[in-house]
């Protein structure tokens, strides 16, 4: 206790005198003041954990100096010492945000426990601040980069929709990073300290995506050798994303949608039931209208999980965020393959912004990333990208692509060791006999 400091507040010399012997000896820092005015100057020095106050007390009362001193310190804990006539004031005392009131005349222990378990409860009350701030950090998600006035509109509706529970539906083509929105508005809602559970629902055959979502008992199948919670019931507290969700089959869609409607459902080989409390948010890259139409998608399931949408643009409908993300995954991959590069040459500007991106940010990524693995200088060149951004042709097959790249690399490599092949060779950690080969096939043979 050596770190915890106690102000004593009592217009009596014998009370205060006795206070600070009893709390000193107990091994906290103390200090006294006589009247409110001395508590007030007390306080504005610095910091106290407790204050001891008396309520009757000449000048300023006991209320109007708790009252300041939360004004100075709102975390102080406030014990009242009051006489037996003045009970009914500590109550107000209490009502305005004390911890608990002594009588007078004072017991010793039974003040030193219940300081005690003031600072037990201030403690628990840090920590759980900590945590919460510990927690909140773990949880935060991806970040979104939006420099485009249509990714901001969709950063707004994502925080519209996350102070709500209603189901949403984010829309968009593939590589778009729509589970991004969907960490996001976890991440910002009142469910973000439970967890978010992810599911591909697109790319599982039907009989394990029922397992998946409502788990199974041991024996419920060849192969269930022991229970197994599903992902729905390890979303309680938190929200499910099913990702993909246009491509669920038709019985997957009555299962759904009887979970939605009840948040109970029971495991696969078992009768009782389980209750979920989870937030739903969907992803899909199909017009789920046009299914509905075409009687592939439940109309009753689609107004059950379309309470909200939110379309997120494709890459090339928003220009302005190619180089933001183009340099944010650059950062990325620097630190990871440990490279200088630092910024995209000119030239590379040119053919990022040129090029239509049909595989969106994903394939922006993934294009970056070949390109940090092939340069060397400080910046991302244009001769480091992918053939098929060289070329503006999204349609280039990959080997082709491969090829060039390759070509350029060996070419590259071959120019910084001045021709000197034997050395070309260890740096592309190949040998030289294959290295000839390539030479050849590639037309760099001199």
């Amino acid at each position: 206790m050596t770190d915890r400091r106690i102000l004593i507040v009592d217009d009596e010399l014998s009370v205060r005198g006795s206070l600070e012997e009893w709390f000193r000896e107990d091994g906290f820092q103390v200090e006294t003041a006589e009247d409110g005015l001395a508590a007030i100057r007390a306080m504005e020095r610095g910091p106290y954990d407790i204050v001891l106050l008396d309520l009757k007390m000449p000048g300023m009362d006991g209320i109007a100096v708790q009252k300041r001193v939360r004004e100075i310190d709102p975390r102080a804990t406030i014990i009242i010492l009051t006489a037996y006539a003045s009970v009914e004031t500590a109550v107000e005392a209490l009502k305005l945000g004390a911890f608990d009131y002594v009588t007078k005349p004072v017991d010793p222990d039974e003040l030193s426990n219940l300081v005690r378990n003031a600072l037990n409860a201030r403690t628990l009350a840090e920590e759980n601040v900590r945590l919460k701030e510990t927690v909140s950090e773990l949880t935060q998600a991806a970040p979104i980069l939006a420099v485009s006035a249509k990714m901001e509109h969709v950063l707004e509706l994502v925080r519209t929709v996350a102070e709500t529970d209603s189901s949403v539906v984010i829309r968009g083509e593939s590589g778009t990073g729509k589970e991004l929105i969907a960490r996001a508005i976890h991440a910002q809602s009142r469910r973000r300290y439970f967890p978010l559970v992810a599911v591909n629902a697109g790319s599982i055959p039907e009989t394990l995506l029922e397992s998946e979502l409502f788990g199974h008992e041991k024996g419920a199948y060849t192969g269930a050798q022991y229970r197994r919670k599903g992902k729905i019931e390890l979303a309680n507290g938190g929200t499910l994303f099913l990702d993909e969700i246009g491509d669920i089959t038709p019985k997957m869609q009555i299962d759904l949608l009887r979970v939605l409607e009840t948040h109970r459902f029971t495991r696969l080989g078992g009768n009782q039931e389980i209750e979920s409390d989870f937030r739903l948010v969907c992803a899909t890259h199909r017009n789920l209208e046009k299914l509905v139409e075409e009687e592939q998608f439940r109309e009753d399931l689609f107004y059950r999980i379309n309470v909200f949408n939110i379309q997120v643009p494709p890459l090339r409908e928003r220009p302005e965020d190619v180089l933001p993300l183009a340099r944010f995954f650059i950062e990325k991959y620097a630190r990871a393959m440990g490279k200088p590069v630092k910024a995209v040459a000119p030239e590379a500007e040119a053919v990022l912004l040129a090029y239509r991106w049909p595989g969106n940010v994903r394939e922006l990524e993934n294009a970056v990333e070949r390109a940090m693995v092939a340069g060397r200088g400080p910046a991302l060149e244009a001769r480091d990208l992918p053939v098929s951004a060289l070329n503006g042709d999204a349609d280039e097959p990959l080997a082709r692509s491969l090829a060039a790249l390759e070509k350029e690399h060996i070419a590259r490599v071959l120019s910084d060791c001045e021709g000197n092949v034997t050395r070309a060779a260890k740096v592309l950690d190949i040998d030289r006999a294959t290295l000839y080969n390539k030479l050849k096939r590639y037309g760099l043979r001199r």
